[in-house]
């Protein structure tokens, strides 16, 4: 009997270790496994050049504008695009400060793309859902910037207002849901659209979403299999385009945030909201990140872009005064500095913050000890978070420039390529090849 009970013990672990081993070596939502931006062992190429082909293994146009990010589950691809009925895809690209949103009243196509990661080749292709959009869309945004999100069995797709959609890895409709018109535009003029971009993420058989916009937003988780609500829990914050993060806390299962007057933690179990902060940008936008028992978190707009680094464990309200810097459940933080568009990469030892400017601040990720800081020059705007692999970190530029850094506490140049094309989505990377989704088309880059 006790023979038995150790072998289906040993059984359960094995499998467990198996499930949570395989999930890391995939790239199943925005900036891979639990939003960290890189996969151990990937041996990624530093150099390659689109007009000669060099390390250029495949490319795949794809129609529409869309920023979503590639999503990769074991040799195919999904990503999101929205077509413009007007045959137009405007988009204004670099650094500047309108708060315009594009006049384009067309009926789009809201499709999703499924490719061979090997080949480039399109397996199949969905239509999701056509009709007006509900809301417009910033002059530098899309209709599709919410990147999908899967399990290896399910697929979820979010395109805002028009619904989040699930389906299975061949493009069966398993369900849908419709929450209605959700306006994420600037809190001090509502009557500007700029349209949603809060990625779905995937756990333990829920799908987590945060709806931060003009009106009554939430957290909300729903069952996979079923898109049944499971809980809401109401937000008192304003629009932010930021995604969810999921992470354990003394075998709890939490939730990070970010936000402007709601940064915190929720029980992944009920919604309960564990700890709360406010203060910093009143745009917020990057993703939480998880790494040495902290919970990383910036933003960027208005008085302050702060960094924060906040303990797994903290409780309550956490906020800082205002001449702090740390307290009891914030190890380390600056005031200025952090990144309006960009997640925070903590590889190894360090946290890469890319400004949208071009300036590369990195920290030492316990401490917060500024190890250097340097400018790519004058190449335009940056709105793609950093990735890394093979002791490489990898910046692209609106442009369509991407500069590879050399990991550690001391800067150094090792490339720089252009892909000839504009660049807003978060690079992929599935095995030893980097995937970058460009304005027109997707490129897969490695070894050739």
């Amino acid at each position: 009997m006790r023979k038995t009970i150790f072998f289906v013990v040993a059984f359960l672990l094995s499998s467990q270790l198996y499930s949570q081993t395989t999930y890391l070596q995939q790239w199943p939502t925005f900036r891979g496994p639990f939003a960290k931006g890189y996969i151990e062992g990937a041996k990624t190429v530093s150099k390659w050049d689109v007009e000669t082909d060099e390390n250029i293994l495949w490319q795949t146009k794809i129609p529409g504008l869309g920023h979503s990010c590639p999503v990769i589950w074991d040799n195919k691809m999904f990503i999101t695009t929205a077509i413009s009925g007007s045959g137009t895809d405007e988009l204004k690209v670099g650094l500047y400060g309108d708060i315009d949103a594009v006049e384009d009243e067309s009926e789009h196509e809201f499709k999703l793309f499924c490719l061979d990661k090997n080949s480039g080749d399109i397996l199949w292709e969905k239509l999701v859902y056509k009709g007006v959009p509900a809301v417009k869309r910033h002059t530098k945004a899309s209709h599709a910037d919410c990147t999908p999100a899967t399990d290896g069995k399910h697929l979820v797709v979010f395109f805002g207002s028009q619904g989040l959609f699930c389906f299975d890895l061949e493009g069966k409709e398993l369900w849908k849901k419709d929450f209605g018109k959700m306006n994420a535009g600037p809190y001090s003029s509502p009557d500007f659209e700029w349209g949603f971009s809060s990625s779905p993420i995937i756990h333990n058989g829920k799908v987590i979403i945060q709806c931060d916009f003009i009106g009554d937003g939430f957290i909300a988780s729903l069952d996979v299999k079923t898109g049944d609500e499971v809980w809401r829990s109401p937000r008192d914050e304003v629009s932010t385009w930021c995604s969810p993060t999921i992470y354990e806390n003394k075998g709890q299962t939490q939730i990070a945030v970010n936000g402007w007057k709601h940064m915190g933690g929720y029980n992944f179990n009920t919604g309960e909201e564990i700890w709360k902060m406010s203060g910093g940008g009143d745009a917020p936008t990057p993703t939480p990140v998880i790494a040495n028992d902290l919970i990383f978190i910036n933003n960027a707009h208005g008085r302050y872009a702060p960094i924060y680094a906040v303990k797994k464990n903290a409780k309550g309200d956490i906020t800082l005064g205002e001449k702090e810097t740390s307290n009891e459940h914030i190890v380390w933080s600056v005031k200025r500095g952090g990144a309006y568009m960009q997640t925070p990469l903590i590889y190894g030892d360090y946290l890469y913050n890319l400004r949208g400017n071009g300036s590369l601040s990195v920290f030492k990720a316990t401490s917060g000890e500024l190890m250097y800081k340097e400018s790519f020059g004058s190449v335009g705007g940056f709105t793609a978070s950093g990735i890394a692999a093979n002791n490489l970190v990898y910046f692209s530029s609106e442009r369509g420039d991407v500069f590879v850094v050399k990991a550690g506490p001391e800067y150094e140049l090792v490339s720089q390529n252009s892909m000839n094309d504009i660049l807003m989505a978060s690079p992929a990377i599935s095995g030893d090849v980097l995937y970058f989704r460009a304005q027109k088309s997707v490129i897969a880059v490695g070894n050739k």
